[in-house]
């Protein structure tokens, strides 16, 4: 039995890239047309949103999103959730409407076809250099100022197994201080369970999701930026608690 959880396992791996590459070929043009200039993301954001919902039911993963606050159209938040997945982008893209950029690792620009429209899109970040955490602050004031949305995990990383919630960066808080920018926090609560960074491990079930009640911003100065990051990171982690017990 054993060694076929095994072959199972490393099928629904190679299925998941398959998943990954087939959309982005079918919709190449368009997506090669909706990023010529970045007044067109907003376009580029529905199509990674077909893309995103494609995998996750390709996967056997269907969804339960749960909003105690949904964000209104044509405004800007900071998107904040737990990271530990690879199925966080996804599930990202299926919670929320509204046009968001990421901020996420320069490392995954190197995979192969998502690679390529990650790297133009998303805003990367070095975490070991200080010159590219500086960079990140000014591209995200840009897009925030352009009208759009920012999807930061606060963890930064992807934490090991047995950390339910790892401690959060400041980055994120300190940002939406400067923009005025309401923190969305999001729980997801099955994906490290369905698809975590364990090659033998997962398996098709629900994912569920959480959208917080938001936290305004618009009356802190950055020496709240300590406090805002606990406030925003004790909702998920007892969130997740409510899950695991």
């Amino acid at each position: 039995m054993i060694v076929f959880k095994y072959i199972f396992w490393v099928l629904y791996r190679i299925w998941f890239y398959i998943l990954v590459a087939v959309p982005i070929i079918i919709l190449f043009p368009l997506l090669i047309v909706s990023i010529l200039k970045e007044s067109w993301y907003p376009y580029f954001f529905k199509l990674a949103r077909i893309w995103a919902r494609f995998i996750l039911i390709g996967m056997g993963l269907p969804t339960k999103i749960e909003y105690l606050q949904k964000p209104e159209r044509n405004k800007s938040y900071m998107f904040i959730g737990n990271h530990t997945s690879m199925l966080d982008i996804m599930l990202m893209l299926v919670t929320v409407k509204n046009p968001f950029v990421f901020v996420g690792k320069a490392e995954l620009a190197k995979i192969p076809l998502f690679g390529f429209f990650y790297k133009r899109t998303c805003i990367l970040v070095d975490r070991s250099s200080a010159k590219s955490r500086q960079a990140v602050f000014l591209r995200a004031q840009r897009r925030l100022k352009q009208g759009l949305s920012i999807c930061i995990f606060p963890e930064g990383l992807v934490p090991e197994e047995h950390i339910i919630l790892d401690e959060f960066k400041d980055g994120a808080f300190r940002l939406a201080i400067n923009h005025k920018t309401p923190i969305v926090p999001i729980t997801f609560a099955d994906n490290k369970k369905r698809f975590s960074y364990t090659f033998f491990s997962g398996g098709p079930g629900v994912l569920r999701a959480k959208v917080h009640h938001f936290i305004p911003t618009s009356d802190l100065t950055v020496e709240d930026t300590k406090a805002l990051n606990k406030k925003s990171r004790d909702i998920i982690l007892k969130q997740l608690e409510v899950y695991i017990a």
